[in-house]
């Protein structure tokens, strides 16, 4: 039978986490929590009452950073990978707890996505989109560098599973406000350019032992620009498109959030890239 590690990094959301921990309680066998940095606001005390064990790591910036540390302490290998805004659905608990009891998936599965409802402030607005949020997956069968919105890579597969995580940020998880006034948007922004400049092998990995990146991300690489109006229109096609295939409606501002953010990183890198080259060589 599978055991499961719930793992989150964060940082401060100490009050998420409560919910968190309050909502998804029963439903894992091991808890870690990572946090970005000093914790100041006793999120170490919320951890160590709910039995987890708690690491201050030297601040990166990015959850995904933090990542490959965190699952290293997990004391099994099923991470259970939740932010500190979500928690799952009942559906979800009843899953995971038939999981747990059931035989060990076999080695082809790497992990499982489930639904990730738009979330208004108030209320979720919609059911099944999107879709493919990595929410558990077998550590050993997945590769993954900290480069902020990397997803780990499977070996084998993801299993699609009809269940929702909720996200419930304190704010809207929709619209062009989240990129556009956001300031952690523009510091993600940077962190994304800045790893681009460099290697994979230069961030946090996880079993990443390859030099090279992947294509979505080696697109960027050599041809920002062409790259950034490109997904700006194709990836707004094909959001809308997915909007109206499994909800029947459409939310542009949702749709236009990855392809503008998208957009927005292609421009960063291409001004570091510039400014770089630019640069005097020292001798």
């Amino acid at each position: 039978m599978p055991s499961v590690s719930l793992v989150v990094c964060l940082y401060r959301e100490k009050e998420l986490l409560e919910r968190l921990l309050q909502r998804a309680a029963g439903s894992y066998d091991d808890l870690v929590v990572v946090h970005d940095g000093p914790d100041t606001t006793g999120v170490r005390q919320v951890v160590e009452a709910a039995g987890g064990a708690f690491y201050e790591h030297p601040k990166i910036g990015s959850l995904e950073g933090q990542s490959p540390f965190a699952w290293a302490q997990a004391r099994h290998d099923w991470i259970l990978r939740l932010d500190a805004d979500e928690f799952p659905s009942q559906e979800m608990l009843s899953w995971l707890d038939r999981f747990r009891l059931a035989e060990e998936p076999g080695p082809d599965v790497s992990g499982y996505t489930c639904f990730w409802p738009l979330w208004n402030g108030t209320r979720a607005i919609s059911r099944r989109w999107p879709g493919g949020r990595i929410f558990l997956f077998h550590r050993q069968r997945v590769r993954f560098f900290g480069l902020v919105e990397e997803t780990p890579i499977p070996d084998g597969r993801y299993e699609p599973l009809p269940f929702v995580l909720h996200h419930q940020p304190l704010r809207r998880s929709l619209g062009l406000r989240n990129v556009l006034v956001r300031k952690q948007a523009y510091a993600w922004r940077v962190l994304i350019a800045r790893g681009l400049l460099g290697r994979p092998l230069d961030l946090p990995c996880w079993r990443w032992d390859s030099e090279k990146w992947p294509d979505h991300w080696e697109q960027i690489r050599r041809h920002p620009l062409q790259t950034a109006m490109r997904r700006l229109i194709m990836e707004t096609l094909r959001n809308l498109r997915s909007q109206w295939r499994v909800e029947r409606r459409f939310w542009l501002g949702a749709a236009l959030n990855s392809p503008v953010h998208h957009a927005m990183i292609c421009i960063k890198y291409w001004q570091l890239k510039r400014k770089r080259n630019r640069e005097p060589v020292v001798s």
